[in-house]
């Protein structure tokens, strides 16, 4: 399986992630280890949606 470059930056109210390979697939979380699990959740999710549609994963 491909590996995906997860961006994690700390904010105001705690910590935002997004891959820049993965348009729209984000995640907020007031603990960082919060948000990097909950990105590996959305991008396996948003790749299930993809395969889903017929589109090139």
């Amino acid at each position: 399986m491909k590996e995906y470059l997860i961006v994690i930056e700390q904010t105001q109210y705690g910590y935002s992630a997004y891959s820049p390979e993965l348009s729209g697939c984000v995640s907020t979380s007031a603990k960082r280890a919060a948000v990097e699990k909950n990105m590996h959740e959305a991008i396996a999710f948003h790749l299930d949606g993809l395969r889903e549609e017929g589109l090139p994963v």
